[in-house]
């Protein structure tokens, strides 16, 4: 079984909490027991690659699922936080040669953020762990 890691950013709340959600679904689905499973909560997205990559150079982790919301202000502050997380996230995975999934949701509004997280398979923490697993047969 793959042992994954989950890190959730806990800014833009009741968001990340349903992503995560989402992601336990997919990890009950595909019968992965939760004793695989480790759970890392942080403060906000910028926060999601630092933590991503200390997990992903751990030997017995196989992939990491970053989850988090970021919804458009009045400030440029969004699109610095989505950009550089996006990066991030992007290089842990082409550092360690791991799954590291982009589950952050880059959203103009709390509406839009509500609706990538319903409690179905198109939840994009649902989405995410499927990925990972998808990943982990394609890469050698």
């Amino acid at each position: 079984m793959p042992k994954l890691v989950l890190v959730m950013s806990e800014f833009n709340q009741p968001y990340p909490q349903r992503l995560l959600d989402g992601a336990l679904a997919a990890i009950k689905d595909h019968s992965i027991p939760l004793s695989d499973v480790t759970i890392v909560k942080v403060p906000g997205a910028f926060e999601l690659p630092i933590t991503a990559k200390a997990y992903a150079l751990k030997k017995e982790v196989d992939a990491v699922i970053c989850l988090g919301v970021v919804i458009r202000g009045d400030t440029t502050h969004y699109d610095y936080v989505c950009n550089e997380t996006a990066r991030g996230i992007m290089q842990v995975g082409l550092d360690t040669l791991k799954p590291i999934l982009f589950g952050v949701l880059t959203t103009e509004n709390e509406h839009q953020a509500e609706v990538r997280s319903l409690p179905d398979t198109t939840n994009k923490g649902y989405e995410c762990v499927v990925g990972a697993l998808t990943m982990l047969n394609v890469l050698p």
